[in-house]
């Protein structure tokens, strides 16, 4: 009988818990709209994304500088990323042998423990530099330094997940490959890497949103000006650094104040969908497994 009501406590507990998570969940997300949706009382919502210019002092407030500059430096970051994390994620789980993987993993774990301010700084004394000198630019504070950072900082969520679910895949799959004549990297390649897409597909949409949705590395390096990028070898100002920028200097409660909170509702939308997809992509791997 005791057992039973030590049972009914915790789980009792554990929905408190749950139940108090969804409602600062939501809590913030009732803040965030409220604050943000006042800004579309100056402006409407096709003008407010498709503007070109940000003069507060105007009451002037177009975001696509900012929007098109997180999405160079997402993209910049994605193609770097991607195929550096899916093939150290093969190679993890199909090819190391357990003395190397046992090395490596944590090493690779380690990567997301560093705070994102040390990544700033590290692109910013020598990703900076090196883009500065290498390419002859006047400045190395570019989205293409943004993009190394970022794609440095989603490796980790890339492989990881990538490597559970190259592990998931059944080995009968493999074996029965190799048992028809195939190679070992055959049967990766036309086998095993097809039936994780879903789990390598998740990985690299969750990349994508904590790509997004950085900010302290980003700010440091991209060079923070507020106009549209044409290459990577511009500098920008992405949502991320506009919001933190700016969010001290505007009044509350004024136009500008409200506008800032609209970045912020775009930016949660964008991730939001984001999440949504990668658990659907987990889910379509779920039932196919």
């Amino acid at each position: 009988m005791s057992r039973r009501l030590n049972e009914d406590v915790i789980k009792s507990l554990l929905l408190v818990c749950a139940f108090f998570s969804m409602i600062i969940i939501f809590l913030i997300i009732i803040f965030l709209f409220k604050e943000g949706l006042e800004a579309f009382t100056y402006t409407n919502v096709f003008d407010f994304l498709t503007g070109t210019e940000w003069v507060p002092k105007n009451n002037i407030y177009g975001a696509a500088p900012f929007i098109i500059s997180s999405l160079f430096v997402t993209a910049g970051a994605i193609i770097i990323a991607v195929p550096i994390g899916i093939l150290t994620a093969i190679f993890m789980a199909e090819i190391a042998p357990s003395s190397v993987r046992e090395i490596v993993k944590p090493a690779i774990e380690l990567l997301a423990g560093i705070p994102s301010v040390i990544y700033g700084l590290f692109g910013l004394i020598i990703i900076v530099k090196y883009i500065r000198i290498t390419l002859d630019i006047p400045s190395g504070e570019t989205i293409l330094a943004g993009s190394v950072i970022l794609a440095i900082m989603i490796l980790p969520t890339i492989i990881s997940i990538s490597e559970d679910a190259i592990r998931q895949v059944p080995r009968a799959y493999k074996e029965g490959s190799c048992a028809l004549g195939a190679t070992h990297w055959e049967s990766i390649r036309r086998i095993i890497v097809p039936s994780a897409s879903s789990g390598i597909m998740a990985s690299i949409i969750l990349g994508v949103g904590r790509a997004i949705g950085e900010t302290m590395a980003v700010v440091l390096v991209v060079g923070n000006v507020e106009k549209i990028p044409t290459s990577f070898f511009d500098a920008g100002e992405p949502l991320t650094s506009t919001i933190l920028l700016e969010m001290g200097e505007a009044a509350v409660g004024s136009a500008h104040y409200h506008s800032i909170f609209a970045l912020g509702i775009f930016l949660f939308v964008i991730v939001m969908i984001l999440n949504i997809a990668s658990n659907f992509w987990l889910g379509r791997g779920v039932r196919h497994g």
